[in-house]
């Protein structure tokens, strides 16, 4: 039986004391998001950025999870990556071009993450200003065990070469402790804490004035700049596109286009073991 259709916008927007909350709303597939919804959610934040009223950004997510990454529906994303060329992979991925938008924003960004944070959702997670998270939610991009290598690179920025390595090379998990303690985000709290703590610190940062706090931010930002971030990016998406040639991803997503995405899944548990 096909799945009911989604009747509530995919994200969605509330403000509380000067915070803007955006939430990812897609419970019922664990905030997996599709292209045009991501397009979605990065629109919201620039409405959000616009508004003179708003001192800080969170974003979250509904149900279980904070988001587990891109929507592989076959109806959803094109995965048929034995047809394309280089330069059409390449404009497949403009998209995640949007995240240096992101990156840019006047505002404050802290992103509140319980549950899975995985694939697309580290990156969303990893361009916050601030990533707080419940101590038992569950970093990873375990996609790059057979189909991709991320298409955004904060990993080493904030956490070095080491641990992104440990996870961009296995694919495994880490929880929310772990994470903390790497460095890839500020804290983490217990999860029945988390909303409370995210809108403390949320509340405290929207209580610097707006252009006092765009100054700050940037200034932050622009040493990352210093340091390559947007060669990095560059690099990462042009990265993202040469994994997609290898026979392991077409095999992948050829099963997922053939077999649905279980199967897949499947798959890639028996060839890693």
């Amino acid at each position: 039986m096909p799945e009911a259709p989604e009747t509530e916008p995919a994200i969605l927007a509330e403000d509380r004391e000067r915070v803007r909350y955006i939430t990812l709303n897609r419970p019922e597939r664990r905030n997996a998001l599709t292209m045009a919804q991501l397009g979605q959610l990065f629109d919201k934040l620039a409405e959000a950025d616009a508004a003179s009223d708003i001192g800080a950004i969170v974003i979250q997510g509904a149900g279980d999870a904070f988001c587990s990454g891109i929507d592989l529906d076959p109806d959803e994303i094109d995965l048929d990556y034995d047809s394309r060329s280089f330069e059409q992979e390449l404009a497949l991925v403009e998209p995640f071009r949007r995240f240096e938008e992101m990156w840019r924003l006047r505002t404050p960004i802290i992103a509140s993450v319980h549950g899975y944070c995985l694939a697309v959702g580290t990156d969303i997670a990893f361009h916050a200003d601030m990533t707080v998270c419940a101590e038992d939610a569950q970093f990873g991009y375990p996609i790059v065990r057979s189909m991709a290598s991320p298409s955004t690179h904060m990993w080493t920025y904030l956490a070095g070469p080491q641990w992104a390595k440990r996870l961009l090379l296995t694919g495994d998990m880490i929880d929310g402790i772990t994470a903390a303690k790497a460095g890839f985000v500020l804290e983490a709290v217990p999860v029945d804490k988390l909303a409370n703590h995210t809108h403390a610190l949320a509340r405290r940062v929207a209580t610097v004035p707006n252009d006092i706090s765009a100054a700050n931010k940037a200034i932050c930002n622009k040493v990352l700049e210093l340091m390559g971030y947007t060669a990095a990016q560059e690099a990462a998406r042009e990265h993202n596109v040469i994994a997609h040639q290898s026979p392991a991803a077409q095999e992948f997503g050829q099963i997922i286009r053939t077999e649905g995405f279980k199967a897949a899944r499947a798959w890639q548990a028996e060839q890693f073991g």
